[in-house]
């Protein structure tokens, strides 16, 4: 014997009840994640750049030679970043950008002024045309010491990109050991950049 079935008027007034709930606990879910904002930001622990990358602390990806971006007349995989890591004895940093990202421009300053004070920097250009990125070098300067280009964006999904630019600080050893998501500012490089080039020098 089957149950009894509910009166019309019980089903609809359950209904009103979850259509009200159901936005009243996203509002209490945004609310309670903006007030834990809050008390990060009071506390001085917010960092709108402190995107998590599984790759800190491991191994860089194994990934094939990637195509030359000029002004560079060879490109490079994970086995030249190894070898390079090796025989230099010393970190670099590889930096994902693309010419019509406008945060790469605003960053592009910080990474001239590293590589001008003798850090390596090896680029990657992220889903860019090779003319439109080697214009953007030609006009702003090139801070690259070996250059290539990810057209289809398999290799930055390696990397677990998140947008460009991003930047990776690798060891000697080729373990990642920073990663910035969006544009360097002046206090980024001189309190989290510099600071970790030093102790893995």
């Amino acid at each position: 014997m089957s149950g009894a079935r509910p009166a019309r008027g019980t089903s609809r007034g359950l209904s009103r009840r979850a259509l009200v709930g159901i936005p009243l606990a996203v509002a209490a879910a945004a609310g309670g994640g903006f007030y834990a904002l809050l008390r990060r930001m009071e506390a001085g622990r917010y960092d709108p750049h402190a995107v998590d990358n599984p790759l800190v602390g491991h191994a860089i990806p194994e990934f094939a030679a990637l195509p030359a971006q000029a002004p560079a007349s060879i490109g490079f995989g994970s086995a030249d970043l190894r070898a390079a890591l090796q025989a230099g004895g010393r970190p670099l940093l590889l930096n994902f950008f693309a010419s019509w990202c406008v945060p790469c421009r605003i960053e592009h300053p910080q990474l001239m002024a590293m590589a001008a004070a003798g850090v390596p920097i090896w680029g990657i250009a992220y889903k860019d045309q090779a003319a439109d990125a080697a214009k953007l070098l030609g006009e702003d300067g090139n801070p690259y010491a070996r250059l290539a280009r990810d057209e289809s964006g398999r290799v930055s999904i390696d990397w677990g990109l998140y947008g460009v630019p991003e930047t990776f600080l690798i060891d000697r050893a080729g373990i990642v050991r920073g990663h910035w998501a969006g544009p360097l500012a002046p206090e980024t490089v001189r309190d989290e950049v510099s600071p970790l080039l030093r102790t893995y020098a």
